[in-house]
Order: structure tokens, then sequence, then C-alpha cells
């Protein structure tokens, strides 16, 4: 019935190269919100960033996503664009390349790129934010506990992407690298529901009858509108996930996500699940932008087409 096409997983790795570029400057101030210390807004956290570690502090930790964010972009786009192109195949019984599609469809093909993105992108994230952690205070503020690397002046804890992951693995096992991937589930599988339908429809409502497909113009609009709404909503499970990931270095505060959320609540109020909606939201936009661009160019590249087409 449907075929299944390599080109989506080609043009979601380029994609997902550019949106890593684009982004990871805010994503790095948004960790350092949600899961660091003594910072009271997202200007008073770029200004201690850059007078800290200089204009390098915010591309802390970039190789590892550089590498794997990459190849999880491109999981996601080709498993939700086979996906919905086989129910929507399936569903009409026609042959036809591109049969219209449903709100049903893109629900279920977002709810199953979104538990594969959990599976593929969990060890990606945990890494990212233990590398992007590290050369500031992130422990209990409650206990007067700093960080080895800041207080002493010592060798970071991790000396990389490659040292971290095995320091994760002789420590806490295999099982380890999956910390907080329940939070990611409970993130990323409406996130992604708000991810790619308001694009797919977004992106239709732009676009003229009497166009084939999407100008770069609508696809970067809707794709920035689409990734804004998207990581906007889904702050308060991302500031749970980043919490349950950084923790686990030089002691376990969370027991899992109910108690994470207990915990933050208690201590700062329901304002704390709210850390670094701005820099999500704002980030959300030109790295969305530039994933759905590079995915759908690269696509329209490899087919060989003269007009955008959507996933």
């Amino acid at each position: 019935m449907g075929s299944f096409q390599l080109e989506d997983f080609a043009a979601g790795w380029i994609g997902g190269a550019a949106s890593v570029i684009v982004g990871h400057p805010l994503d790095t101030v948004k960790t350092r919100l949600q899961a660091g210390v003594g910072y009271r807004n997202t200007l008073s956290c770029i200004r201690t960033v850059y007078r800290r570690e200089s204009v390098f502090g915010f591309f802390k930790g970039m190789s590892f996503p550089l590498a794997s964010i990459a190849v999880y972009n491109s999981v996601v786009f080709g498993v939700f664009s086979n996906t919905q192109r086989f129910l929507s195949q399936h569903r009409c019984q026609e042959p036809e390349a591109s049969p219209p599609r449903t709100l049903s469809d893109l629900l279920l093909a977002s709810i199953v790129a979104g538990v594969v993105s959990v599976g593929v992108g969990g060890p990606v994230d945990l890494i990212k934010i233990r590398l992007q952690l590290q050369t500031q205070p992130f422990r209990d503020a409650n206990l007067g506990l700093k960080s080895s690397a800041v207080a002493l002046g010592e060798q970071p804890v991790y000396q990389g992407p490659v040292h971290c992951i095995a320091t994760i693995v002789r420590n806490e096992g295999l099982v380890g690298l999956y910390r907080g991937a329940s939070a990611m589930l409970l993130r990323d599988v409406p996130g992604y529901c708000l991810y790619f339908i308001p694009y797919v429809f977004l992106s239709e409502w732009i676009t003229p009858e009497a166009c084939a497909g999407p100008s770069p113009c609508a696809v970067w609009l809707a794709g920035g509108v689409a990734g804004a709404i998207s990581w906007g909503t889904a702050t308060p499970m991302d500031v749970v996930k980043s919490r349950l990931q950084a923790d686990g270095v030089d002691l376990n505060k969370y027991k899992g996500v109910l108690d994470c959320i207990t915990q933050s609540y208690q201590k700062e109020g329901l304002k704390v699940f709210f850390r670094g909606i701005t820099v999500n939201a704002v980030r959300g936009f030109p790295m969305s932008a530039a994933m759905f661009l590079g995915y759908e160019l690269s696509l329209q590249a490899i087919r060989g087409d003269h007009a955008v087409t959507s996933p």
C-alpha cells in the first residue's frame, strides 16, 4: 500500500543540522534557566553566561547535538512522514502519491513520532544537558553545595560527549542514559502533535490554491509559528525533564517525575514550571523555521521537484 521513502530521513537530517546551529545558543540559556541557579531572568542569564564564559559559553556542548540531533530529527521526520503517508493511503485505498490528509492521520503520525523520539533522543538530551550545566553550580542550593569544577578549579566532571556517556553507563548502567525519559515522553507526544499539525494546516492555509505546494517563505513562517506553539506549551514538562536529567551527578534529589514536580512546586511555586517559557517560544521560531525549511528544500532537491512538498 503506502511506499516507504528514505528521502524523508535524509531531508530530516539536513533540517536537523540547520536547527541545531540556529537554536543552540538559546537552548543553552533555556537549560540553565530551568536547571541552574542564580539567574533572575532570561537577560540576566545571557549576561552572566557571556561575562563568565564569553560567546563560546552559548555553544557549549554543541558538537554532540550537531552530530546526534541531525540523526534524531532524521528519524522523527522520517517516521512522521512515512506513517502519515501510510495512514492516508490506507484510508483512501488509492495508490495516488498525495491522498488528502485528515486530522486523525496527522494526530496518530505525530504520536508515533513522539514515542520514537524518546527512544532516540533521550540519551542525546541527557548528554547535552550534562555538558551545558557542568560549568556552573546546579546542585541543591539549600544544601550549600557548589559544582566541584567551579569551586575548586578542577577539571569538569565530563571531558566531552564520549567521556560523559562512558561515565553515566559506568555509574548508572545503560538505564542511566534514559534518565528523565518518562518526562520526555509526556513532553514530546503532545509536543509533536502541536508541532506537525499546526505546521501542515498553517502552510496549507497560507499557500494559494493555484500553487502545487507552499513557497519557502510559507514554509519558514508556518514552521516558525508551529515551533513557537509547540515549545511554549511544552515548557512545564520540559522543566521537569531538564531537572531530572541534570540530577544525579553528585547526588540524586528526585525519585521520579511526580517527586520532581512536587519538590519543585513546594520550593519555588507554580511559576517554576514556566521558567524558560519566553526563551523556549523565542528559540522555537528560528529553530523550527530552519528545521522545516531545511527539510522541505532538501526534500525538493532530492526528489527533483520544482515545488516544496509538505511532510
